[in-house]
C-alpha cells in the first residue's frame, strides 16, 4: 500500500538554526514519533527502533534512516526503511527549509510511505490515518524543538498537514 502526503510546519527560529538541526541524524531520528533508541552511523546514517501500534498489530519497529541534505537548495531528503514482526515500510520524506522572516522559518515537507505484512492488512483507512498522524508528528517534533530553544517563540500550534 502506497501513501503520500504533505504539510507545512512555522517554526519561530532562522532557517541557519533550522538547515542545522534536519541535518543532523540524532536529532531527526529522535524527532520520530515514539521512539525507543537511536543510534548515530555517520554524518547522514542512523538506525532507530520505534513502538508501533496500528489496529491490532503492535510491536517494535527497527529503521534504517539516511539523509540526503542538498545546501544549494536548502533542502533536506530523509530515506527510511525497515520492519518488524512481519511487515516492512519504505518511506521517503523531503523537506524545503524557506526563511520567513529573520527569526522564522517554513518548513515545507512531503512524504510518501510503502508498506507490507500485517500492517498493511489492517485496512487502508486505519492504515492511513495512522502514517498520516506519525508522519505529521515527526516533522511537528520539529518544530516543537526547535521552538523549545527558543525562550521567546509563541506556543501555539504553527502547523498544517494534509
Amino acid at each position: 500500500m502506497k501513501l503520500q502526503y504533505t504539510g507545512e510546519e512555522q517554526i519561530p527560529v532562522g532557517a541557519p538554526t533550522v538547515w542545522a538541526f534536519v541535518t543532523d541524524p540524532d536529532k531527526v531520528a529522535r524527532c520520530l514519533p515514539e521512539v525507543v533508541d537511536a543510534t548515530i552511523k555517520d554524518r547522514t546514517h542512523a538506525e532507530a527502533v520505534v513502538q508501533v501500534a496500528v489496529g491490532p498489530v503492535r510491536g517494535k519497529f527497527k529503521l534504517q534512516l539516511e539523509l540526503k541534505p542538498d545546501a544549494a537548495r536548502q533542502r533536506i531528503e530523509l530515506k527510511v526503511s525497515g520492519g518488524g514482526f512481519g511487515s516492512a515500510v519504505d518511506m521517503t520524506a523531503g523537506a524545503d527549509v524557506v526563511p520567513s522572516g529573520a527569526a522564522s522559518t517554513s518548513l515545507k515537507w512531503d512524504g510518501e510511505a510503502e508498506v507490507r505484512g500485517p500492517v498493511a492488512a489492517v485496512g487502508s483507512r486505519v492504515l492511513d490515518a495512522q502514517a498520516h498522524k506519525l508522519i505529521a508528528q515527526a516533522f511537528a517534533n520539529v518544530r516543537q524543538e526547535l521552538s523549545n530553544q527558543n525562550p521567546n517563540a509563541a506556543r501555539d500550534d504553527k502547523s498544517h498537514a494534509t
